[in-house]
């Protein structure tokens, strides 16, 4: 699903809170609230960053804010939500979210994409697992 060099991915995103809460037995794995979502991957964005609607369909609580910086010259300060569970195919990470409020589109950056090994196919325009390890994220520690 590429179109003018866009890379767009199916993702689930998965409230952190009650991937804990069902781990301990306090809700049942049906109860974890989640949702599906046509992401643009793009590996020169550092974070997730989810529209609001997302933010209210998985009632994520606000961590912090930032200062970000637009491509105007301009900045704006932004909620920080989380933790979210991103999962793709065979993988998953636990991450924070940047909200953006005016957008529509999920973007899935470089952080999330690390802690998955996934990686972009430029031939295919497309968002693979690594095949180098395809079935275990493998990450280099320093």
């Amino acid at each position: 699903m590429a179109g003018m060099g866009l890379v767009y991915a199916e993702i689930e995103l998965v409230r952190g809170a009650d991937v804990v809460l069902a781990q301990e037995g306090f809700i049942e794995p049906e109860q974890i609230r989640r949702c599906t979502v046509q992401a643009l991957v793009d590996s020169g964005a550092t974070m997730l960053a989810i529209p609001e609607i997302v933010r209210s369909q998985l009632e994520l609580r606000k961590t912090r804010e930032i200062e970000a910086d637009l491509a105007d010259g301009s900045s704006v300060s932004l909620d920080v939500v989380g933790p979210i569970e991103v999962r793709f195919q065979n993988r998953r990470t636990f991450v924070e979210a940047i909200v953006t409020p005016n957008s529509t589109t999920v973007l899935l950056g470089a952080i999330p994409m690390e802690g998955m090994d996934v990686l972009i196919d430029p031939k295919r325009q497309r968002l693979i697992v690594n095949p180098e390890s395809p079935e275990i994220a493998k990450m280099m520690l320093m």
